[in-house]
């Protein structure tokens, strides 16, 4: 099946390393005072050109997070400096796309850094998919002010919403959905048969892992990055499962160098 994958840059983001990195800092007898250190990642989407239609995989931050969509407090901890380089018309333009060839998008989850371009698809018929559990968490949270992480403004239009039920399912031939609840409720992710230039499967995992040591090491995000420690750990297991019955390529949420090398393996 001819299908192709496409990175989507999306700029950068910039945040405490606790938060990707469950005591990354830690204040010890020998050193009580250590420096706190801000660590970068990319935001990225990507684009899955598909004979059923092109499917884009996530919509980024919006390009005024920095400029009031964002609350001051948190764009001071989640600080996206970039995102009005990178507005998603112009990111799909640089990939080689065009926002009107977009027939479905994949909303791995609603938070502020992943659904902040889905104001481009407000009052068309393109599908959103995104999991029903995560649909209502996203408005519970943004309602009650219990989770900074999801911006109303981000999601509250006009969509041509397609929820997903369940633990996953077929979209289209050779492209399945995952449930991955833990980093947020609704957390999806997406297995793309043949998705990579050598013909091996592509395990799109997202923020179930935000870099390679939250995969590799099982090293845990920290508690603000986590609804459930719980259902992340099975999660994980679930993904190292598939991988390696697929021996598929995985994927990351933010992890700088695997972004860096994504475009060799697409």
């Amino acid at each position: 099946m001819d299908t192709t994958v496409h990175l989507v840059d999306r700029g950068t983001m910039e945040i405490d390393l606790n938060y990707p990195l469950e005591g990354a800092v830690t204040a010890t007898a020998s050193d009580p005072n250590p420096d706190c250190v801000r660590a970068e990642g990319p935001v990225f989407n990507l684009v899955v050109d598909h004979p059923a239609g092109t499917i884009l995989w996530d919509t980024g931050s919006h390009p005024d997070a920095g400029d009031g969509h964002w609350p001051a407090e948190t764009y001071d901890a989640f600080t996206h400096h970039d995102a009005h380089e990178h507005p998603l018309p112009d990111a799909l333009d640089d990939a080689g796309f065009a926002l009107d060839d977009i027939d479905y998008v994949v909303q791995s989850h609603l938070h502020l850094d992943h659904a902040g371009g889905l104001h481009n698809f407000a009052g068309t018929d393109v599908s959103v998919f995104v999991h029903e559990q995560e649909l209502k968490h996203a408005y519970f949270a943004a309602a009650t002010g219990t989770d900074g992480a999801y911006i109303r403004a981000d999601f509250d239009y006009d969509l041509a919403w397609e929820p997903l039920y369940g633990d996953g399912g077929l979209l289209f031939e050779g492209l399945e959905w995952l449930h991955l609840p833990g980093h947020t409720p609704g957390l999806v992710g997406l297995l793309v048969e043949d998705g990579t230039a050598d013909g091996d499967d592509l395990l799109v995992i997202g923020d179930e892992a935000y870099n390679a040591l939250n995969y590799e090491a099982e090293h845990p995000m920290g508690r603000d990055l986590l609804h459930s420690r719980l259902d992340w750990e099975a999660s994980l297991r679930r993904c190292k499962d598939l991988q390696r019955r697929r021996d598929a390529v995985v994927v990351y949420g933010h992890d700088p160098e695997q972004v860096a090398s994504l475009p060799e393996l697409l």
